[in-house]
């Protein structure tokens, strides 16, 4: 990546000494599909934990509707609405230097037509400072796509399993078996068609994500599709066990953070009951 400088001006004072942070952008990932250069993205929805992911290099943040199930206590995504989702995206995209922060539309604020999925998504722009935004569905999206790249905004299309469907897919059913194969790489270059810059794929049979990354010049990322996508996707509170539901088959538990906190919480009300917090040393 080669470092960029804005021309009508840089934004808010960096701290003195600062090296300068070259930003991932959208053709940053496809120079890295072309380089056969696998490349990360986790979900974000506030401050800490997009500076923890930024500071670790991961490429792309997605301010998901999961936000819905992992933030706001639902049990599905369809419930989030585009005013819950604004704050979390502006607080990502405020606290990533490096990181390519995406925001998911959710269900209801795009479907109904391209002028409206393109509303929606100047709101993310504007208001919360996204980089691009995510949307999902395949040919039947198409047209909200070409609106949105057409108005100057970059989209990462979904396929698949698209959580905001659930109900009409049947459940959270793997995607792209047998015959319905086809259908996943249809979907996938009417997105690649439509403008996308890249595309995600969740619970797709690995053959078939294998087929589609070799047939689109936009990268893919995988969520529950195999090793052969050109990124890879989770939610971070499953990937780093902050979560405590079953763990989709999908994903990698790369720590016990639930445990970590819960034993932290549990001595800290200790200290307290027992008189031995505040200490001397904790007191003026």
């Amino acid at each position: 990546m080669s470092e960029e400088t804005a021309p009508y001006g840089t934004g808010p004072a960096k701290p003195a000494g600062s090296a300068p942070v070259k930003r991932v952008r959208t053709h940053h990932l496809r120079e890295m599909k072309e380089r056969g250069e696998r490349f990360t993205m986790l979900t974000a929805y506030e401050q800490y934990a997009a500076q923890t992911f930024d500071e670790a290099g991961i490429d792309v943040l997605l301010v998901g509707d999961s936000a819905s199930n992992n933030v706001f206590g639902n049990e599905t995504s369809l419930p989030v609405t585009v005013d819950e989702l604004i704050p979390l995206a502006r607080a990502v995209t405020r606290s990533a230097r490096r990181a390519l922060v995406v925001a998911d539309l959710p269900f209801g604020s795009y479907q109904a037509s391209p002028e409206q999925a393109y509303l929606t998504a100047v709101r993310f722009m504007k208001e919360a400072g996204a980089h691009a935004v995510k949307l999902e569905g395949g040919v039947e999206m198409a047209p909200q796509v070409r609106k949105l790249v057409e108005g100057g905004i970059p989209v990462m299309a979904h396929i698949g399993f698209t959580p905001q469907s659930e109900h009409t897919l049947g459940g959270y059913r793997v995607q792209g078996r047998g015959e319905a194969a086809k259908r996943v790489l249809e979907e996938a270059r009417a997105m690649e068609d439509a403008g996308a810059f890249a595309v995600v794929m969740e619970m797709v049979p690995g053959d078939v994500a294998a087929e589609v990354t070799a047939s689109l010049a936009i990268p893919t990322i995988g969520i529950g599709a195999g090793a052969d996508c050109d990124g890879q996707v989770l939610v971070w509170q499953d990937a780093f066990g902050l979560r405590t539901a079953k763990m989709p088959r999908f994903v990698k538990q790369y720590a016990d953070l639930h445990g970590v906190l819960l034993a932290a919480a549990q001595e800290y009300a200790a200290d307290v009951k027992a008189g031995t917090f505040p200490g001397p040393e904790h007191t003026f």
